[in-house]
């Protein structure tokens, strides 16, 4: 009886292996959205880590998170590294491309809690009354991912995240373009010298 038990669990492991191994060797997940601002304004955000923590759907799942920023201050050559608790874990983002007001792309490199490397992209496109603005991120998927993703369901996992970054984004810059179109406040004007 046990060894009719192992056959039938050997069986079931081994047409899931099977099943696994014919599912996609890379992924795509992209969403998109229209922002009411010019995409130099959206570039801004986007090209410049150091603002990232004011519309990013990760920048705030860890608030003891630490954060450090290298290589240039902006566009290619930008680094971003994180090291956080089990909901952001820890990674590195690095911008390996960038085309103002066009494009910006990422390399995606996660340390923990697995190790993977993808890349990621945001793509500017003028339309009317703004940008829409396209937030892609591609990769290969060894077996672990697609073991994972014969569970979850990864499009919907992630794009749900980059839903709600793109709104926020779509906030954050819109706010950005009306505060850069306001005329500058004018200067105090000067004490009239005391009389004589």
């Amino acid at each position: 009886m046990l060894k009719k038990i192992l056959l039938v669990v050997l069986a079931v492991v081994v047409v899931f292996v099977l099943y696994v191994a014919t599912r996609p060797s890379t992924f795509r997940i992209e969403r998109s959205a229209p922002v009411a601002a010019p995409p130099a304004v959206v570039y801004g955000q986007l090209a410049d880590f150091h603002r990232w923590s004011a519309w990013s759907p990760w920048a705030h799942l860890d608030p003891h998170m630490s954060v450090q920023y290298g290589g240039a201050p902006s566009g290619q050559g930008a680094v971003y590294e994180w090291n956080g608790n089990d909901k952001v874990g820890q990674g590195r983002m690095t911008i390996v491309e960038a085309r103002p007001p066009e494009a910006v792309a990422i390399k995606l490199e996660f340390m923990k809690p697995w190790s993977q490397t993808n890349r990621s992209e945001f793509l500017l496109r003028p339309e009317a009354g703004g940008t829409r603005v396209t937030w892609t991120m591609t990769g290969e998927n060894d077996f672990v991912g697609k073991a994972f993703g014969v569970f979850m369901n990864m499009d919907k996992l992630i794009g749900a995240d980059f839903e709600k970054g793109l709104a926020t984004l779509r906030t954050v810059a819109e706010e950005a373009s009306v505060k850069a179109q306001q005329p500058p406040e004018a200067a105090p004007a000067a004490a009239a010298p005391p009389a004589h």
